[in-house]
């Protein structure tokens, strides 16, 4: 993806990524201006520790609720951590989706729901979905 399209919020979505080009996602994206943070869910089961993993790659304040509302009102935020837009990438997220499809359905529609808030403020929001790791 070019950097010119990563820095467009009205490109930024919710996308799935083939985990061999995760990394040269994140050096595009690095290289276009934009914050990215890795989210490891590899043996992820549940709200709890995907909420924990996503307070720790994004440095959530200690106020952090552990709870969706909490989730929505610090990605809605970021003022910890100001950038000219931002990149989740979501590492083996199959595990948290078979584990426990409604936890993944709640954490993916509030990640939506962040894209069109930052889009909202012009900044670009992305957050790419990688399933599984690269075999290659």
């Amino acid at each position: 993806m070019p950097p010119a399209t990563l820095r467009d919020p009205a490109s930024a979505g919710l996308r799935a990524i083939a985990p061999r080009r995760r990394e040269a996602l994140l050096e595009t994206a690095r290289a276009a201006g934009l914050r990215c943070a890795r989210i490891d869910l590899g043996g992820c089961r549940d709200k709890a520790a995907f909420l924990s993993r996503t307070a720790a790659a994004l440095e959530f304040p200690a106020c952090f609720g552990q709870n969706w509302d909490a989730l929505a009102d610090c990605l809605a935020d970021l003022e910890w951590l100001p950038a000219e837009g931002y990149l989740l990438l979501l590492e083996q997220a199959a595990d948290l989706r078979d584990a426990a499809p409604e936890d993944y359905r709640m954490a993916t529609g509030i990640l939506a729901d962040t894209v069109e808030t930052w889009r909202a403020l012009g900044i670009p929001f992305w957050v790419f979905i990688a399933d599984e790791k690269d075999h290659t």
